[in-house]
């Protein structure tokens, strides 16, 4: 079993910055897990934002490509998003997910956290 809880969201302006975490807790080895991030916004499907491998390579989505960053630090089992150049359609619930392959489905993943929320001002 796997828990994961993120933190770091909140309310910014258009074009500011805000770091996500999401920390990994319980009985896995954290270091060979894909670890993901989606979003969800009202109304809306929940949407694959990018991920990290265990070696540390990462894919993003187009949306998000060269504004968000996804790290990993295996030693505090936890993995982080930057995002940067924030827009207001970049407003949804942030959700963080283990897996054990890249996927941009979330049927790929196994666990989940509860999600933070992202709110972005114009």
């Amino acid at each position: 079993q796997v828990q994961l809880v993120e933190s770091g969201g909140g309310l910014v302006q258009a074009g500011g910055s805000l770091r996500l975490s999401c920390a990994a807790s319980g009985r896995t080895t954290f270091s060979s897990r894909v670890m993901g991030w989606f979003r969800q916004a009202p109304g809306k499907e929940r949407e694959f934002v990018g991920a990290i491998n265990r070696y540390g390579n990462t894919y993003d989505s187009d949306s998000v490509k060269g504004r968000f960053a996804i790290s990993r630090d295996n030693a505090n089992r936890t993995v982080y998003l930057q995002m940067n150049s924030l827009k207001p359609e970049d407003t949804a619930v942030y959700y963080c997910a283990a897996g054990d392959s890249i996927r941009t489905s979330p049927a790929g993943y196994d666990y989940w956290g509860q999600g933070t929320q992202v709110t972005v001002s114009s």
